[in-house]
């Protein structure tokens, strides 16, 4: 299958790898010429812009960092034309941003006008189900469209759940990522707690993960440096999901939530004290790093 992708960043480039390495045929661009450069070396087919990797696409995939960047690459503006203009009728768009459900609901409404299927398909599992293939799916948008889809996002993620209509995946996501972050919140606080107690961090953590107290963070992604190899704790907070993208889902859960008029405390909280972290310097690091702004300081 011809697959363009666009948008080649921690999730999105590990993506694409693996729709490659599983034998579809491959376009891919991005702004960074960074981006575009490690993985090129990887063999993944880079174009010279994003209106040249669609051309003959069957399925055109976007994996962008806010709801800005998809409109504007497929709607256009400012006197540049949109993405859509170039993309054939009977084309499946899969967008995996993670972006706010009116615009995924605009773009939608827009390629539909056009002829072209499109779904929002964000994803859950961080850079680590990126690379492993096995991200969960959120999607909306029409079931036939998810059943076209189905093949191509089964190479990248495990699991593949229909929130419902076009923006619903975006509901879902942002639903998510507000309790991943006020989990990990509180994972933080509970570890730094501990640790000013004079408990080893790694027996604490095992201790809680077996108790009720037991979460996602705790499993796969501790916050605490030297606990778990593998997470970006224990590599200086790089790579991962970054603050600043945390801090941006916690937003789109807020404006939602005020839009719906729902009670979102805990959630707005967990903004509040995200934002406090960005402004602290640590924006660019992983969201995780939140740790730092509760630990206490070595005296």
């Amino acid at each position: 299958m011809k697959i363009a992708f666009i948008g080649l960043g921690n999730m999105g480039g590990p993506m694409a790898m693996n729709l490659l390495k599983a034998g579809h045929t491959l376009s891919a661009f991005d702004l960074s010429a960074e981006a575009c450069k490690k993985f090129g070396a990887e063999g993944l087919p880079i174009a010279k812009s994003a209106a040249e990797t669609v051309a003959d696409a069957e399925v055109v995939i976007s994996m962008l960092p806010a709801s800005a960047h998809v409109e504007g690459l497929f709607l256009g503006g400012a006197g540049k034309p949109g993405l859509l203009d170039s993309i054939r009728a009977g084309t499946l768009v899969i967008d995996s941003s993670t972006i706010a459900a009116a615009t995924s609901r605009k773009v939608a409404e827009a390629a539909a006008a056009k002829g072209i299927a499109m779904i929002d398909a964000p994803v859950s599992g961080g850079t680590g189900g990126a690379i492993a293939g096995t991200l969960t799916f959120m999607v909306g948008g029409e079931t036939q469209d998810l059943e076209r889809a189905r093949p191509v996002l089964e190479k990248m993620g495990a699991n593949i759940f229909h929130a419902g209509a076009a923006g619903a995946g975006q509901t879902a996501k942002i639903c998510n990522n507000m309790l991943l972050g006020i989990l990990m919140i509180g994972t933080s606080e509970a570890l730094a707690l501990g640790v000013a107690n004079g408990l080893d961090p790694k027996v604490l953590s095992e201790i809680m993960r077996r108790s009720s107290g037991g979460n996602w963070a705790l499993e796969k992604y501790n916050p605490m440096p030297g606990v778990m190899e593998t997470s970006p704790a224990s590599k200086n907070y790089a790579g991962g999901f970054g603050t600043d993208l945390m801090l941006k889902d916690l937003g789109l859960a807020q404006e939602n939530a005020a839009a719906v008029r729902a009670a979102t405390p805990l959630g707005g909280l967990a903004r509040s004290l995200y934002a406090a972290h960005s402004l602290a310097g640590h924006g660019a690091l992983d969201f995780s790093s939140v740790l730092k702004l509760v630990q206490k300081k070595a005296s």
